[in-house]
């Protein structure tokens, strides 16, 4: 398994920027692929984004397209969700995961979660 850390959660406004970090040790970092979740309160977690071993292919939630980007760096062990444009509606706690599949876009293809970060926008 692999062991991951969030960062980077905060209260902001809405149309300004947050970058989340997770950072990740235990199995080989290079060897997963990793993702971004959410969950807002009364609301089942929600697939927000996910990037490629090899950070070839990466694939959004459509309510983030364009807003966010995925990005990871192997040599550091860290997966970044860079978030902007941010809408009341993006409130929830983020939580980075990892899956030994090659793409995974579902909650339950992932066997590894952090303790997620709060993100909360004010309108």
């Amino acid at each position: 398994q692999v062991q991951l850390v969030e960062s980077g959660g905060g209260l902001v406004q809405a149309g300004g920027s947050l970058r989340l970090s997770c950072a990740a040790s235990g199995r080989t970092f290079s060897n997963v692929t990793m993702g971004w979740f959410r969950q807002a309160p009364g609301k089942e977690r929600e697939f927000v984004a996910a990037i490629t071993r090899s950070a070839g292919g990466t694939y959004y939630e459509d309510s983030v397209k364009g807003r966010f980007t995925i990005s990871r760096d192997n040599a550091k062990n860290t997966v970044y969700l860079q978030m902007n444009s941010l809408k009341p509606e993006d409130t929830a706690v983020y939580y980075c995961a990892a899956s030994a599949r090659s793409l995974a876009y579902n909650r339950h293809q992932y066997d590894s979660w952090g303790q997620g970060t709060q993100v909360t926008v004010s309108s």
